[in-house]
Order: structure tokens, then sequence, then C-alpha cells
């Protein structure tokens, strides 16, 4: 475990260091790639996280989402578990857990079992492993909901030769960077 903190010290000091204008610039990029992926366009409902402290910026993909009419959803934490809710404004986020955006609870929560997810994570490998940011709250939901589809989002200082593993995580399909695109061989 020791090694995922080293690693995630590592890629939020990198995080930092990249100005607002790289991070919003390069996450264009990132959204236009998503955005060209069968797994994109074949998806009528998106699940996306809402960016926080120099993310991936999912705001460009909900919008881009909208305009090509999916429904998106975003979650919200109770506890150790996520539930999403659907958003069709960013009116509807507030400041939730660790002051990442979340919905406000009086939303509509969803169920969808056929959908494309857009997933955080702090570092990724080539071969599409992921390590989070240690909650296990993406592991647990995707346990439950194995048919969605897994696409994460990262810069391409958070792909890393290797990440370490755990039996319990699920890694994405697909990783998306602004320069590349990771596809899981398994």
């Amino acid at each position: 475990m020791e090694e995922k903190k080293e690693i995630r010290k590592k890629i939020f000091k990198a995080r930092k260091e990249h100005t607002d204008a790289w991070i919003r610039e390069n996450s264009l990029r990132i959204t236009e790639a998503l955005t060209q992926l069968p797994e994109y366009r074949n998806a009528e409902r998106i699940m996306a996280y809402a960016d926080y402290n120099h993310e991936v910026i999912t705001r460009y993909i909900i919008e881009q989402a909208w305009k090509d009419s999916k429904e998106v959803a975003v979650p919200k934490v109770f506890g150790k578990d996520m539930v999403f809710y659907r958003l069709t404004d960013f009116s509807q986020l507030e400041s939730g857990y660790f002051g990442i955006p979340e919905p406000k609870e009086d939303g509509e929560t969803v169920s969808w079992e056929e959908a494309m997810m857009v997933m955080p994570g702090v570092a990724f490998d080539v071969n599409c492993n992921r390590v989070g940011y240690g909650g296990g709250f993406y592991d647990r939901f995707l346990e439950k909901h194995p048919e969605v589809c897994r696409v994460a989002v990262g810069f391409s200082f958070q792909i890393l030769p290797e990440v370490p593993t755990e039996p319990t995580d699920i890694r994405p399909q697909v990783i998306v960077t602004e320069e590349n695109i990771y596809r899981d061989a398994q």
C-alpha cells in the first residue's frame, strides 16, 4: 500500500505544477478523443465524475453528451457507496465529499446498467491498470454493475510504466489521455 501512497503523492504534485490553462487545453483534447470513441458514440447514457483539483475537466464531456442528446449522471458518496444522480444542469451540483462537486440530494437517482462511465484515477499504466484515490468507491460500484462500459480519463503524466494492483481492482477498458488511447487487451 505504501507504493500507492507514493504514487498518489507524486501525481498530486505533478497536477499542481500544471497551469489551469494547460489543464483546460488538454481536457478539451481528451474530450475530443473520448467523444470519437465507439464506446461513447454507442452509449445513450454517460456516467461521469465531477472534476476537482486539476483532474481532467469533465464539464466538457458532460456538455458534449448533452449536445449529443445523451443522458448524464454524476455520483454522490453515501458512506462507502456511490449513488448516481441524473444531471441536466450544473446548478444541481454542490460541494460534497472532500469538497468534490456532487449532486444535491433532492435530485433523481438512476440505476443504469447500460451506460458508459467516465472514471477518474490518480495513475494508470499502459495495461489499463488504475490507482484510484484509495476509497474503493468505483471498484465497489462496478462490482455491482459489471455491464457498465469503463472509460478512464487522465493526462499523459498520469501514465506510469506499471502501477500496483489488488484483486478487487476493476480496471478501465479504455484510458484516454491528450496523447494516446490505451485499450485493455484482456
